[in-house]
């Protein structure tokens, strides 16, 4: 099993572990909203985990520009 991590906004590949046993707690996502596991987690029938973040491009723009984050994708 892989979890990859890309950016919401501009799709860049953040990382990605490769990992047979890890549970969710580890990773973290104990801490999310259910709401916010169905945003930001995809599972794919290989077992493959893909997670949106935000890439540190994105975040230093959303912090200069907030009204950035009205929109799914700001980068053009």
């Amino acid at each position: 099993m892989t979890i990859y991590y890309r950016c919401r906004h501009c799709q860049l590949h953040v990382g990605s572990i490769q990992e047979e046993q890890i549970s969710s707690d580890q990773l973290g996502f104990d801490h999310l909203t259910g709401e916010e596991r169905h945003d930001m987690i995809s599972y794919e029938s290989n077992g493959d985990i893909h997670v949106k973040v935000i890439c540190e491009d994105c975040q230093e723009a959303l912090e200069r520009n907030p009204l950035f984050h009205e929109q799914e994708t700001f980068i053009q």
